[in-house]
């Protein structure tokens, strides 16, 4: 249950934000990321390497905001935090000593889910269901039309 406790919270995240809606939903996991860089801080387990990655979370953050491969490479980056922590710090639950594995295995579930472009899972649910009622049997998500993972719209034909 140690290890499949953080799995399912992750892939519950994800579900969670598949009810907000892009453009939104890539910048609110930008800022959860932010908030997840500043997890240790008060901690301190690490000292003043933990203002360092901070800072370095809070940048990958700010450029997730136009980026979901940002979003997931600050989730792998938090996921290396967790398991220095889990190491060598403190927690990032006090009163709980496995917390920080648990992040450690958590987080690259939602990494996994944000460098796939953070698609609705509700939606790909759906979509699977339409496709095995109407015989076509089509489990391969279609490809939003505009800059793929970014959820940008693609640029117009008359722009110069």
């Amino acid at each position: 249950m140690q290890y499949v406790a953080p799995v399912a919270i992750g892939v519950l995240y994800a579900l969670l934000m598949s009810f907000v809606r892009e453009p939104h939903r890539r910048r609110l996991n930008a800022v959860m990321l932010a908030g997840a860089g500043a997890a240790y801080l008060s901690g301190g387990g690490l000292g003043g390497w933990e203002f360092a990655f901070t800072a370095l979370l809070a940048y990958v953050a700010f450029r997730g905001l136009d980026s979901w491969t940002f979003i997931g490479v600050g989730w792998l980056l938090h996921t290396a935090w967790d398991v220095v922590h889990h190491l060598k710090g403190s927690p990032i639950i006090p009163f709980a000593p496995t917390s920080s594995m648990g992040c450690a295995i958590c987080d690259p579930v939602i990494a996994l889910w944000c460098l796939r472009g953070g698609p609705s899972l509700i939606d790909l649910v759906r979509r699977r269901r339409r496709g095995h009622r109407s015989g076509t049997g089509g489990s391969t998500p279609v490809e939003p039309a505009g800059h793929p993972g970014t959820g940008a719209p693609a640029p117009s034909g008359s722009s110069g």
